[in-house]
């Protein structure tokens, strides 16, 4: 069984890929709506954000000062989520599927938060490097993942570009 941090990052990913589907494609169609362009634009940026949370995590624990990059990257997602709150209330009206996501990616989010610090904490007390870790299955699911998280990043940048210039 991987750790607690880790099984948290799957489920984020797992709901998070449910939020993208179900609620962004399926229901909001926001890759073809006019003024979407800064909603996708800030999916774009979480995205990116979890791919290389995904990756980083996957086969390696961040020691010393590098334990810092993991930090940044979840202080990043608490930015974004909370400007893309914002944004979504001003430009739309949630279906209560994606409110019910939403809070629960809140959670989990907070969930994830508590239990990476406190490996953090172990993981800076460590020499400064990286060092290679394997969670079996769960370290193959974090590489899909990301690799899965990179290509949608790609794919709403296009899309917040194309919207911006007015190419719905």
């Amino acid at each position: 069984m991987p750790p607690p941090f880790i099984c948290a990052l799957l489920l984020h990913g797992l709901l998070g890929l449910a939020d993208i589907v179900v609620n962004h494609e399926l229901l909001a169609k926001l890759p073809a709506r006019p003024g979407a362009a800064e909603e996708e634009g800030l999916h774009a940026a979480r995205e990116a954000i979890f791919a290389c949370l995904f990756a980083s995590l996957a086969w390696y624990a961040w020691h010393g000062d590098w334990v810092w990059w993991i930090g940044i990257l979840l202080l990043a997602e608490v930015i974004v989520s909370a400007r893309d709150v914002v944004v979504e209330g001003d430009t739309r009206v949630l279906p209560v599927s994606e409110r019910v996501l939403h809070l629960l990616l809140f959670i989990n989010l907070g969930v994830l938060i508590t239990l990476a610090a406190y490996v953090a904490t172990g993981w800076h007390a460590a020499p400064a490097g990286l060092a290679r870790v394997d969670y079996g299955w769960a370290s193959w699911i974090l590489s899909a993942l990301a690799l899965g998280a990179a290509a949608w990043a790609l794919r709403d940048a296009r899309s917040a570009l194309r919207l911006a210039r007015g190419m719905a």
